[in-house]
């Protein structure tokens, strides 16, 4: 799993809101798309620089840019000029390494969120970090890489018309994506759990050095996914709350049942958690179940043939005043002797199911 940011010690000793990448280059070209619709109209168009939308500002419409690429600190800084975002804003967006937050900067509100995928050739979750800027009329929405989010289905809607998406505001689509961030969430949550289960069972029947390395590396995704998704809680209380202008009173009930989501998946993180924990104790007790029952192998043969080692043992002495020495049936009758004495010590171990 690609993880935290890069290059963050080139931050070190510079002033608030000084622009530098801090992460992976992940899109070499950046995009940015516009898409402007109210209930009557729809413009959706690419953008080769931010002075046009200089002109959309104002208008009576929702106007969404899209910014794909965030190594290109120029654009970034030209889109708050534009939207009159601060500079600590930019700073935290060109920054891949925040947590999900929200700040209220009175004209805007400033929305950090993570994007995870799951990435089935190399059977991992990749995470990106996605940033929107909420205005009165405007959402700007700022991506590390391109073509590779879970907002297709909006696009959609928008285009198509239907549902309610091109009644609302920009706050409705704000919601929208957020809501298309956390369903997503249930996919991971579910490909987890598929994991899990399977090394549920590698641990019963075949547990191993690989089991044990797979349970510590599913550890980590948890913890991750935990550290990711827990202050999203936070962030969508406090939008379904409704103390911001910027969010209409009839959103209330909708950021209330993203909340919900964002609980049952917190719970689901938790639950998982608490199963892989049961599977590294299960692992542990196989483990050492595994080894007391060689060991129980070991201790019976050993018991076994302690008897007959003390009578090989005294018998190989060779004094000259042993009288079975040289008695003529003496080697056949010891040989059975110690046969009968093994047998019966091994029936024994099998009536008392030691063996």
């Amino acid at each position: 799993m690609k993880r935290g940011a890069t290059r963050i010690s080139a931050k070190v000793g510079l002033p608030p809101g000084t622009l530098i990448h801090i992460g992976e280059k992940k899109s070499e070209k950046v995009r940015i798309s516009l898409i402007e619709y109210n209930e009557t109209h729809l413009r959706e168009q690419e953008l080769d620089r931010l002075d046009k939308v200089l002109l959309l500002k104002e208008e009576p419409a929702v106007t969404w840019i899209n910014i794909d690429g965030l190594h290109r600190t120029e654009i970034i800084e030209k889109a708050g000029e534009v939207f009159n975002l601060h500079p600590l804003t930019l700073e935290d967006i060109v920054n891949t390494g925040q947590s999900p937050k929200l700040e209220d900067y009175g004209d805007y509100l400033f929305i950090v969120l993570k994007m995870l995928y799951y990435n089935e050739s190399q059977n991992e979750i990749d995470v990106e970090q996605v940033s929107l800027c909420l205005g009165s009329r405007f959402l700007l929405t700022f991506q590390e890489e391109k073509g590779r989010d879970v907002f297709n289905p909006i696009r959609e809607r928008i285009r198509s018309g239907k549902g309610r998406i091109r009644k609302m505001g920009p706050d409705y689509l704000a919601y929208s994506l957020i809501d298309a961030i956390v369903d997503s969430y249930f996919l991971i949550l579910e490909k987890l759990g598929e994991k899990i289960e399977t090394l549920e069972d590698r641990v019963v029947n075949q547990p191993s050095e690989s089991v044990l390395q797979d349970i510590h590396e599913l550890k980590r995704e948890m913890i991750f996914l935990r550290r990711s998704i827990w202050p999203l809680r936070e962030v969508i209380s406090n939008l379904q709350r409704g103390e911001s202008l910027l969010i209409n009173e009839s959103m209330h009930v909708y950021y209330r049942d993203v909340y919900d989501h964002t609980i049952r998946i917190i719970e689901t993180i938790e639950a998982l958690r608490d199963i892989l924990s049961g599977i590294l104790d299960i692992y542990l007790s196989s483990i050492s179940n595994r080894i007391n029952a060689v060991m129980k192998v070991l201790t019976i043969i050993a018991t076994i043939f302690m008897p007959l080692t003390f009578i090989a043992g005294v018998y190989g002495m060779n004094f000259e005043y042993m009288p079975e020495l040289r008695w003529h049936w003496g080697y056949p009758a010891i040989l059975i002797f110690m046969l009968v004495i093994g047998m019966s010590m091994v029936v024994y171990f099998v009536k008392k199911k030691w063996f």
